[in-house]
C-alpha cells in the first residue's frame, strides 16, 4: 500500500471538565486546569482506547489538554508532544469575562458574536479565520508525519470542530452544528486526501 492510499486514524479527543473557576467565563487562551471530575473523565477516556495503537500523542499547549494526554499516553508508552496550533481561539479582551459582563460593555460586538461567530473580530484577539488556518496547517503536517498509522490529539472543542466541519465538507460558519462535550471522542480516518468521520462526540461516560 503507498503513502497515498494508506489509512492514517487521527483520534480528536477534547479536554475534559476543567477545574470550577471556569465556570460562566468566557476562556479559550486561560491556561485552566482539569476539575477533579475532569481528572476521573481523563482515566476513563485513556481506559476506553487502551487497545488502540498510537504511533504518538499530541496536544494543545493548556493544562487542561496536556494533563489528559499525559494521562492517556502513559498507558501507550508515548512521549506527549505540545503543538502549539492546537490551542483554542484567543478571545483577547473577552478572556475571564461573564458572558453578562461582555454583553454590558461590547454589546454590539457581542450580539454579533452570538448571531455571527465565526466572523468576529476579537478586541486584542484572534479571528476565526487565522484559527482555522494555524489548525488545518497543523493537521496536514500531522497527517503526513503519521502516514499509515494511528495518533491522539487531545485539544479543544473549537479546534475538533474545524477539523470535522473540514473533513464533512462543512461550511466554516456550520461548526458550531457539531456537539463536543467535555472528554469527547472523535474519529477521522485518512485515505491520502480523503477522510471518512466515522466518530463524532462519542461518549466516556462509564455506565
Amino acid at each position: 500500500m503507498t503513502g497515498t492510499t494508506a489509512e492514517t486514524v487521527m483520534w480528536l479527543l477534547r479536554h475534559p471538565e476543567p477545574e470550577e473557576s471556569a465556570s460562566g467565563l468566557c476562556y479559550g487562551s486561560l491556561d485552566l486546569a482539569l476539575s477533579a471530575a475532569g481528572i476521573r473523565q481523563a482515566h476513563v477516556m485513556a481506559r476506553a482506547l487502551d487497545a488502540e495503537p498510537f504511533a504518538a500523542v499530541y496536544t494543545s499547549p493548556r493544562q487542561r489538554c496536556r494533563q489528559a494526554a499525559e494521562i492517556l499516553a502513559a498507558g501507550h508508552g508515548c512521549a506527549v508532544d505540545v503543538v502549539d496550533a492546537l490551542r483554542e481561539l484567543d478571545f483577547g479582551a473577552f478572556e475571564g469575562r461573564t458572558y453578562d459582563e461582555i454583553a454590558q460593555r461590547y454589546p454590539e460586538l457581542y450580539r454579533q458574536w452570538m448571531e455571527r461567530p465565526t466572523e468576529t473580530r476579537f478586541p486584542g484577539g484572534e479571528t476565526f479565520t487565522g484559527m482555522r488556518s494555524r489548525v488545518l496547517a497543523a493537521s496536514q503536517e500531522l497527517q503526513a508525519r503519521h502516514c499509515g498509522e494511528s495518533m491522539a490529539v487531545v485539544t479543544h472543542g473549537g479546534v475538533i470542530r474545524i477539523l470535522l466541519a473540514d473533513a464533512l465538507g462543512m461550511e466554516p460558519a456550520k461548526i458550531f452544528r457539531i456537539g463536543q462535550r467535555y472528554g469527547a471522542i472523535n474519529r477521522v480516518r485518512y485515505f491520502g486526501e480523503l477522510p471518512l468521520v466515522d466518530l463524532v462526540n462519542g461518549s466516556t461516560d462509564e455506565s
